[in-house]
């Protein structure tokens, strides 16, 4: 089976589903079989959307004063230290290895 024609939503050939399927709609692909002698029309849909960080994004990150054994961990793990701002700066991807996701605050900081 081979691809020979991809629209993305709202070009020509993609109008009648973009009514169907709204916004959701992403791109339709018109695929055609040669053994059987057949074209496709297939449409890709977004079915879920969330929010997402990067794994190499830096994220800032709460660890208390008296929490000495878990700063020297981030800090083994490559963590800054913004002593302005009393928090640490760490790569996201680290963060989860480490277990922390829930003492992230704000969003990224790069």
């Amino acid at each position: 089976m081979q691809i020979l024609s991809t629209r993305k939503a709202g070009q020509k050939g993609t109008r009648q589903l973009q009514l169907q399927y709204g916004d959701a709609l992403v791109c339709v692909r018109y695929r055609y079989d040669k053994a059987r002698r057949r074209r496709m029309k297939t449409v890709e849909l977004v079915v879920e959307e969330r929010e997402w960080t990067p794994v190499d994004a830096l994220v800032l990150l709460k660890i208390s004063w008296g929490e000495k054994a878990l700063g020297i961990k981030v800090k083994r793990a490559g963590g800054e230290w913004l002593s302005d701002r009393k928090l640490w700066r760490l790569p996201y991807g680290k963060v989860l290895e480490l277990g922390l996701g829930e003492r992230v605050v704000g969003g990224w900081d790069g």
